[in-house]
């Protein structure tokens, strides 16, 4: 083979992929969104999404016709992963302030305290499992969670279920009925 044909193989290459700009300028505001909605934090998620593209950049082999499920499926995990860091974080800052008296209970607000009891949950169960409710909360169809999850689109009601059963179980073991 030649210099020139491998060259020339390259470009053809390089023009079957997808284009990056065009994926990013696709996906990146529901990627954004969706990693929101996990960390409760917008310019936290937009860090996130940045970091979900540079993976993507790093591996044109994901640049195919399931980039959306690749890139929704990495967005969940990077969300759940910085979301495990918090709460080991603030469980060790918990030993370090153990002088400290707890907050006034009307300062907190309830629905402060139910996110952080779903999040709590969210970090425990399976990650599998919390991935399938995450998508399935951000408003992904069943086919859209199955091609981001990479299972048969018939298997995500199933699935589902059994991951809010899950979730249901681990928060009343752990906050009791509601």
């Amino acid at each position: 083979m030649s210099a020139n044909s491998g060259a020339t193989q390259e470009v053809a290459a390089e023009s079957a992929r997808p284009d990056f700009e065009a994926i990013f300028h696709a996906y990146y505001a529901r990627v954004a969104r969706l990693i929101a909605r996990v960390v409760r934090d917008p310019g936290r998620a937009e860090e996130l999404a940045v970091e979900v593209f540079w993976k993507l950049s790093r591996r044109p082999q994901a640049q195919g016709e399931r980039v959306g499920g690749w890139l929704y499926r990495t967005a969940v995990r990077a969300a759940l992963y910085d979301l495990r860091r918090d709460a080991r974080r603030e469980r060790f800052a918990h030993l370090l302030r153990r002088d400290e008296r707890p907050p006034d209970p009307e300062e907190l607000r309830s629905a402060a305290e139910e996110r952080r009891q779903v999040r709590a949950v969210l970090a425990h169960i399976e990650p599998r499992q919390a991935e399938m409710i995450l998508l399935r909360a951000t408003g992904l169809s069943y086919e859209e969670t199955a091609a981001a999850m990479g299972m048969n689109p018939a298997s995500v009601g199933t699935l589902l279920s059994r991951a809010q059963q899950a979730f249901r179980k681990e928060y009343i073991k752990r906050y009791g009925e509601r």
